[in-house]
C-alpha cells in the first residue's frame, strides 16, 4: 500500500472510531461518542468454573470415538494451561483428570471466600482437595455418581465444552483473566457491575458480611423472589453511570418475569429440567446484582412499559426477563449495554446445570445475535462469575491485599497480605483464573491474550467506550487491566458469522 493509501485507510478508521452510536444505542435520540466501533456490548455471564476446567488442555482434545470432535487449526496458540508434569505429577492429593461427555453433571464444589484461600497455600496451589473439594451426599441433582473430594481436579475439553473451544478458535480468548476477589457468586456479581463488594448492609446478622464487605451470597434485599439473609449495597454501579451519561441498558435474566403475585409480592418460581431430568428453578435473586442496589432495582418484577422503553428507565428500571432483551433486538431496539443470565438449569453452575445445557444456551443466544444488522457493531463478552473451587494452576496476582482475622487465610490465618491504611477488608483479591472469551467481529482471530485482567475489566471496556468515567471510592475498575488485546480495531470487521451446533457445539457454517 502507498503511504497516501496508508493514511487515507489510517483516517477512515479514526472516522469510524469517532462517529456517534446510533439512536436505537443511546437513548433519547442523543448522539454518543465511543472510543470504538462497539454500539453493543453483551456481556453473558455464566455461572463456576475455573480457567483449567474449561481450557486447561486447549487446543488439545482427547477426540474419543462418538463424540463431537476437535482439531484445532494450524498456528492455534498455546494458553497458560496443564502441562505434562501438572497432569501426572501434581503437588495435589490427586492429579487433574478429564471429564468425559457422558459425565456432565458433577457436584458443587466449595468456593467460599476463606476456603478458596487455603487451597492456594500461599501460592504452592496444592490444597484443593482439602478445602475445596466436596463430597455430597446425595449425588448431584439428575446423577447417580457419587461425588468425590478429588472430582475438584476434574476437567473438560473440546469433546464437551466444544461450542467455547470453537469461539476460542475463531475470535478471541483471554488466559490471564482473575475473578476480581475470592468468594461465590455474589460478590463475582456485584464486582462485574460495581468493582466494590464494600459497603454492604445486612438486614440480620449473617455470615455473608465483614466489616461492612461482603463475602458471601447473601440474596438481594431489594427482591421479592429474595429468601433467608438479604443485603443492601450502597455506592455506585455502572448501571448509575449508563444512566447518567443516556445510554440505553439492561440486565436480563430469565425466570425474572413472575410466575404469580401473593400479597401484593412477586412469586419466581416457574421452572426447567436439566439434562439430567431435575426440575430446576430458574430464577437466583443472587445472581442479579442490580438488585442489591436502591438505585437499579426493581423489587416486584414490573415488566417494562412497552418494547420502545426496555433498555431506557421506566417502572422496570433496567432489570427485565430475557424475554425482554429479544423483543428489544427483534425491533432493532438493542441496547447499547445488556447484561445476559440464562436460567438456572442452563447457566453451567455444577449440581443444577452443566457444560452441556449451558452450551445449548450460549449457542442459541449467539448464533441468534450474530444474524442481527447490529452484529457488525456488537462486542459479545463470555465471562463467568467464581471457579467454583475448580482447580486451576495459576496463582493470581494480589492487588487488594486484606488481613480480616474473620475471613482471610491465603498466607496464614487472618492474611492475605496487609491492608494499606483506610483499604476496605475482605476484598483479597484477585481470586482465581476465569476463562474470558470476545466474539465479535472486531475481535482477534484465533488469539489468546495474556494480559492481566479482572472481572471489572469488562465495565473499564464500557466505561473506556462511552466515557463515562470510573467508579470511585476503592473501585476495582481503577486498576482493571483493559480488553484491548482482544480486539482489532485497526482494519475491517470480519463479518461473517460462526454458526455452531447447540447440540454439540461443532461448526454448521463459517
Amino acid at each position: 500500500m502507498s503511504i497516501r493509501g496508508l493514511i487515507a485507510a489510517l483516517a477512515a478508521v479514526v472516522a469510524v472510531m469517532a462517529a456517534p452510536v446510533s439512536a436505537s444505542a443511546s437513548g433519547g435520540g442523543v448522539a454518543h461518542h465511543r472510543a470504538t466501533p462497539i454500539q453493543h456490548v453483551v456481556v453473558i455471564f455464566d455461572e463456576n468454573v475455573s480457567f483449567d476446567h474449561y481450557f486447561g488442555t486447549y487446543p488439545f482434545a482427547t477426540n474419543p470415538a462418538g463424540e463431537p470432535q476437535f482439531h484445532a487449526a494450524p498456528g492455534t496458540p498455546s494458553v497458560n494451561g496443564l502441562t505434562a508434569a501438572l497432569l501426572t505429577a501434581n503437588t495435589n492429593l490427586a492429579n487433574p483428570f478429564r471429564f468425559d461427555r457422558s459425565e456432565p453433571i458433577t457436584c458443587d464444589q466449595n468456593h467460599d471466600y476463606t476456603p478458596e484461600q487455603q487451597s492456594m497455600n500461599s501460592g504452592l496451589m496444592d490444597k484443593f482437595v482439602q478445602f475445596d473439594g466436596d463430597a455430597y451426599t446425595p449425588p448431584p441433582m439428575g446423577s447417580t455418581r457419587p461425588c468425590r473430594t478429588t472430582d475438584v481436579m476434574g476437567y473438560y475439553d473440546g469433546n464437551t465444552v466444544t461450542a467455547l473451544w470453537n469461539y476460542a478458535q475463531h475470535y478471541a480468548l483471554e488466559d490471564e483473566s482473575f475473578g476480581t476477589t475470592f468468594g461465590p457468586s455474589t460478590p463475582g456479581a456485584i464486582n462485574l457491575i460495581s468493582g466494590q463488594t464494600h459497603g454492604a448492609t445486612p438486614a440480620n446478622q449473617s455470615g455473608d458480611t465483614s466489616m461492612g464487605t461482603m463475602y458471601g451470597d447473601p440474596d438481594p434485599r431489594f427482591d421479592d423472589c429474595s429468601s433467608g439473609s438479604t443485603v443492601a449495597m450502597h455506592g455506585t454501579n455502572i448501571g448509575d453511570l449508563l444512566n447518567r451519561a443516556g445510554l440505553t441498558w439492561g440486565w436480563f435474566e430469565a425466570g425474572f418475569t413472575p410466575s404469580s403475585h401473593k400479597a401484593g409480592k412477586a412469586v419466581c418460581d416457574t421452572a426447567h429440567k436439566n439434562i439430567g431430568g431435575a426440575l430446576i428453578t430458574d430464577y437466583e435473586p443472587h445472581h442479579e446484582p442490580f438488585q442489591y442496589y436502591r438505585s437499579t432495582a426493581n423489587p416486584h418484577h414490573l415488566p417494562p412499559t412497552s418494547t420502545a422503553m426496555i433498555g431506557h428507565t421506566d417502572r422496570a428500571n433496567h432489570q427485565y426477563d430475557l424475554t425482554s432483551f429479544w423483543a428489544a433486538a427483534d425491533h432493532g431496539n438493542l441496547p447499547a449495554v445488556s447484561f445476559l443470565k440464562a436460567r438456572a438449569s442452563q447457566d453451567g453452575h455444577p449440581d443444577n446445570s452443566d457444560p452441556l445445557d449451558e452450551q445449548h444456551w450460549l449457542v442459541q443466544t449467539i448464533n441468534r445475535l450474530e444474524r442481527l444488522p447490529s452484529w457488525r457493531s456488537t462486542a459479545i463478552v463470555i465471562a463467568w462469575d467464581d471457579s467454583d473451587g475448580w482447580y486451576d494452576h495459576v496463582m493470581p496476582p494480589i492487588v487488594s491485599q486484606s488481613n480480616d482475622p474473620a475471613t482471610d487465610a491465603l498466607t496464614g490465618p487472618g492474611h492475605c497480605g496487609t491492608a494499606a491504611p483506610g483499604a476496605f477488608q475482605s476484598r483479597c483479591g484477585y481470586g482465581p483464573r476465569l476463562p474470558l472469551l470476545v466474539v465479535s467481529p472486531w475481535a482477534r482471530r484465533n488469539s489468546v491474550d495474556s494480559q492481566v485482567t479482572d472481572q471489572t475489566s469488562i465495565i473499564r471496556f464500557v466505561e473506556d467506550n462511552w466515557g463515562l468515567g470510573r467508579i470511585g471510592n476503592q473501585s476495582f475498575d481503577a486498576k482493571a487491566g483493559p480488553l484491548n488485546g482482544m480486539f482489532e480495531f485497526n482494519g475491517h470487521p470480519h463479518t461473517q458469522r460462526l454458526i455452531l451446533n447447540p447440540i454439540t457445539g461443532e461448526v454448521v457454517h463459517h
